[in-house]
């Protein structure tokens, strides 16, 4: 089957984030301990060193495992952005490199639309990820058009 993505689900890893390269940390934690091939995002946003950077997860022409639920798996990717979001959003930098080096991208290869950008517990609501403190509002600081709510 020929993965297509439509979507895109953003997320975080509720760790946190002290200028330490945790982005093998965690596909070491899904490969091992969840018993996945690789890391379940198709990208990832951290601080390392001063700057944050752009990850590499999962090819992108290959399905993820971010989000199960309702079968988000087979047709959106996942972006994952490093560090704990329940007190407080992502800071700007973060945001800057997560939209203009991966979310705007992908957008833009995969004519997905605004609309179609979506939380993690708009499926998986027992959970908060990206964040309780991280709106999609905030998102449309970056992304116009983004739905409001949630």
């Amino acid at each position: 089957m020929i993965f297509k993505p439509d979507s895109i689900v953003v997320h975080h890893s509720l760790t946190a984030d002290s200028q330490t390269v945790s982005w093998p940390a965690i596909r070491q934690y899904h490969i091992e301990t969840m018993g996945m091939k690789d890391v379940a995002y198709h990208s990832g946003c951290e601080l390392i060193a001063t700057g944050y950077e752009a990850l590499l997860g999962r090819p992108w022409d290959e399905e993820g495992a971010h989000c199960k639920q309702n079968g988000m798996n087979s047709h959106s990717l996942g972006v994952c952005l490093v560090g704990n979001f329940d007190a407080s959003p992502p800071p700007h930098e973060q945001m800057v490199v997560a939209v203009e080096r991966i979310i705007k991208p992908w957008m833009r290869l995969y004519s997905i639309p605004p609309g179609r950008i979506f939380f993690h517990r708009e499926f998986a609501p027992y959970k908060s990820c990206p964040g309780a403190a991280f709106k999609m509002a905030y998102l449309g600081q970056y992304i116009p058009g983004v739905r409001p709510g949630i």
